[in-house]
């Protein structure tokens, strides 16, 4: 999970330079998912923005939620939960963000003590939440990590707790022997969490499944060695999920592509671009083609030589040309990753009144 969450939640839009090698399979345009997540950031030194717990609800790409412990409040992060979500609701998480506090600064000094590394600036980040798909798939996860290492995680399936490593093993061996725990888990995620993702999608239905289609262009820069670097830019589109893929003479051939990932634009869209690398000498028909869900059929924009950039809208280009591929493929896909009573090493089995208050904890 360390890998999910940088330091800050503010940060969670952290740009990450991909290397792409091929195609990679398709999910934008196909079948939407839908993920709820709850991130906990806690930290050994706190500062400015950087509080040491904060907690932080997303519906996709919306933050519907935020808990700082120096606010001491759960403030709703969009107008449509502030208008559908009742005073107890949001009461009921700012006990539960509190209890998490609590527990969160017991596991931090216990796992200090644990790896023996008492001084300095230390991390814990945890992620738990379910995806839906529009068939009714759901998957869920839960998942811990420490100084940006994986802690543990949650196996719905065996109903116990994966150690990533030796230390993590003395935390799981204490929570697996809490078997009606980890039943509340099981039932949290694989219940509470599908019925509040599918409301909070209710709420948002407006925000959250719009569809705004891409724009594309395609320039090119002289490279090293005579080479040229081609760029498509894909911009103005929502929801975040699609695909850029660069084709060549219609033979699906690899390449090594680069990326920056997909990136927010400011105005609730998001943005991407993919680059490679050609010898002009050689003749051949690039294009850059995108796939997405707000377009009825893929979007073609031809490279021309003698035309360093050529913006296009989509639907603009009705007919796509049949030009192949040098691939390189960017698709972001949200990873999954897969909590506990109170504090890594200490847990005490009547924290949690009822398996109702447990799933309600988590909210």
């Amino acid at each position: 999970m360390g890998r999910v969450l940088p330091r800050c939640g503010a940060a969670l839009g952290l740009a990450l330079r991909l290397l792409l090698l091929g195609a990679v399979a398709l999910r934008g345009g196909h079948s939407r998912l839908h993920s709820r997540r709850i991130f906990h950031t806690v930290v050994s030194e706190p500062g400015p923005g950087l509080p040491w717990h904060s907690r932080v609800g997303y519906v996709d790409d919306q933050v519907i939620y935020v808990y700082t412990s120096e606010t001491q409040r759960v403030e709703p992060g969009t107008v449509w939960m502030a208008q559908n979500e009742g005073p107890e609701l949001w009461d009921l998480r700012l006990f539960w963000s509190q209890r998490w506090e609590a527990w969160f600064n017991a596991s931090l000094n216990t796992l200090r003590e644990l790896y023996n590394r008492t001084e300095g600036f230390h991390i814990i980040q945890t992620i738990y939440g379910c995806d839906l798909q529009e068939d009714g798939v759901i998957q869920v996860f839960y998942q811990d990590s420490y100084d940006g290492r994986d802690f543990l995680t949650f196996d719905k399936e065996t109903m116990t707790w994966v150690a990533a490593d030796i230390g993590a093993q003395i935390t799981k061996r204490r929570w697996d022997a809490e078997l009606w725990d980890s039943q509340g888990w099981k039932h949290y995620l694989e219940e509470y969490c599908r019925e509040r993702l599918s409301r909070e999608i209710e709420y948002g239905k407006e925000t959250l499944q719009r569809k705004v289609r891409p724009k594309a262009r395609v320039s090119d820069r002289s490279s090293h060695d005579g080479l040229t670097t081609l760029s498509c830019k894909v911009s103005g589109f929502y929801p975040r999920d699609i695909t850029v893929t660069w084709l060549r003479n219609g033979e699906s051939r690899q390449q090594v592509t680069y990326s920056e990932g997909i990136l927010p634009s400011g105005d609730g869209t998001y943005q991407t671009w993919v680059t490679m690398e050609i010898d002009p000498k050689i003749k051949a028909h690039y294009s850059c083609h995108v796939k997405h869900e707000s377009l009825l059929e893929p979007l073609s924009v031809p490279w021309e030589p003698n035309n360093s950039l050529i913006p296009v809208v989509a639907g603009v280009i009705t007919a796509v040309l049949p030009i192949g591929v040098i691939i390189g493929v960017v698709i972001w896909k949200k990873k999954h990753p897969g909590k506990k009573g109170d504090g890594y090493a200490v847990a005490q089995a009547n924290d949690q009144g009822s398996s109702g208050s447990d799933v309600a904890a988590k909210a």
